[in-house]
């Protein structure tokens, strides 16, 4: 069994003592641990337990000989970022050449925010990471993003010695123990599971992506169904509320997936009207670039999304916009025909600009509807907007090789979404083919 790795992310020149006491309770939790605290405070601190300083950190990870001490006459915010790009060399470097099983930090705002751009930057998926923060409590999205960080609040601020921080640090220390020797018995098994499927098969199952929201469901459990039951394909739904578009672009650039059915594109809808659900300007990008096979569609790009009724920017709600209450937490607004145009020259443009390989791609539009409220008669149906989509998309695509179908049939509908499916697995065996030539 590998001796269990945990890396503390601190700044020490602040936050010594505390962190030598989650460090204590690490070891309390766990004696034979071997923990390496790393140091990415402003200034030196000189201690035995620190295992990485923060001179290496910014020399020898920063990539710079210039004196540590220059980054006292920095603003607080200029030090953050200088710091992040050596933590995040330093904690890179260590997760590729040995076994890290966990990562931990604690800090208020400006700890949090150098730790946790760390961790999303160089800490893979699945490797667990927690932060204990002073700003745990609001919204974390800005730390955690796509990622799968675990935030902890510290009820008082994470300054000297009491009762309830170090209950809170105990607590700490005690999940990321349990979680670092979960993971490392996860590592041990997957790896006796892995070698059981490549002796049996002779090949690893294939990993698969789909895109979802509440209203391209049905077709996205009917694909995950039918291509788990009938190909034995490991299948990944990634929810598009933005940090879901963007864990996947993520996992596909990092090549821990195999193909992806990108059925549900309503994040660029967000992304180009302003809603709260964009996946940012690089939406797309990954499948193409990786030459994988994808099949894709314009799911729910028939909505833009905000919060609460009462969040509706002004310039809508005071408009004759079609908005439609989903729940009350979350208002969906139309996109109208001018709206559409640009999603598809969204899609289309960045296919065109980023696929290497047009034979691995295909596009599908739903014109029976493209979200389980956009059928006629439904609230959302305009088939001027979605011809607006389909037009721009198909024009955008001409001459490029990649095909792109009308399909008279709704998103939704069951025999839809078995042949999206089917359309998925004759690329994966086309690429197959290509492979083993």
């Amino acid at each position: 069994m590998a001796p269990l790795t945990i890396l503390i992310l601190g700044t020490c020149d602040t936050k010594l003592s505390e962190l030598l006491y989650l460090r204590s309770r690490l070891l309390s939790h766990h004696e034979q641990a071997s923990i390496l605290l790393i140091d990415v405070g402003r200034s030196p601190v000189s201690h035995p337990a620190i295992s990485i300083s923060q001179h290496e950190i910014v020399t020898k990870y920063r990539g710079t000989t210039e004196n540590p001490w220059n980054l006292e006459k920095l603003p607080r915010s200029e030090v953050v970022a200088y710091m992040i790009e050596g933590a995040t060399a330093c904690v890179q470097h260590l997760c590729q050449t040995q076994s890290v099983h966990a990562v931990v930090s604690i800090g208020g705002s400006g700890g949090t925010s150098l730790a946790a751009a760390a961790m999303r930057h160089s800490v893979p998926f699945t490797v667990p990471k927690l932060i204990v923060s002073t700003v745990a409590s609001g919204d974390t999205s800005s730390f955690v993003g796509e990622n799968d960080i675990t935030m902890m609040y510290s009820i008082v601020d994470i300054a000297g010695s009491n009762k309830i921080l170090k209950d809170v640090l105990d607590n700490a220390a005690g999940a990321t123990v349990g979680m670092a020797v979960a993971y490392r018995k996860r590592l041990e098994d997957s790896g006796e599971e892995q070698s059981a499927v490549d002796k049996k098969e002779g090949k690893a199952k294939k990993r698969v992506g789909i895109t979802m929201f509440g209203v391209t469901t049905p077709c996205v459990d009917a694909m995950r169904q039918h291509l788990t039951e009938k190909y034995g394909y490991e299948v990944f739904v990634f929810h598009a509320t933005g940090h879901g578009g963007r864990a996947m672009e993520r996992m596909i650039s990092a090549g821990e997936l195999d193909a992806v059915v990108d059925l549900t594109t309503t994040e660029i809808a967000d992304h180009i009207v302003g809603g709260v659900m964009s996946a940012g300007p690089h939406r797309l990008e990954a499948a193409a670039k990786a030459e994988i096979p994808q099949v894709l569609s314009v799911g729910a790009c028939d909505m833009v999304n905000f919060g609460p009724r009462s969040t509706v920017p002004e310039r809508f709600a005071k408009g004759n916009r079609n908005i439609y209450e989903h729940n009350p937490s979350v208002t969906l607004m139309r996109t109208d025909a001018e709206e559409c145009r640009q999603i598809g020259e969204f899609i289309a443009g960045k296919l065109k600009k980023f696929c290497r390989s047009s034979s691995l791609v295909q596009v599908i539009l739903p014109t029976g509807g493209v979200s389980m409220i956009a059928k006629p008669g439904d609230p959302y149906y305009d088939r001027e907007a979605d011809d607006a989509l389909f037009t721009a998309v198909e024009e955008g695509l001409k001459g490029k090789g990649i095909e792109v179908l009308r399909d008279e049939r709704d998103i939704n509908d069951d025999t839809f979404a078995l042949e999206t499916a089917e359309r998925l697995v004759r690329l994966i065996d086309l690429a197959d083919e290509s492979t083993n030539k």
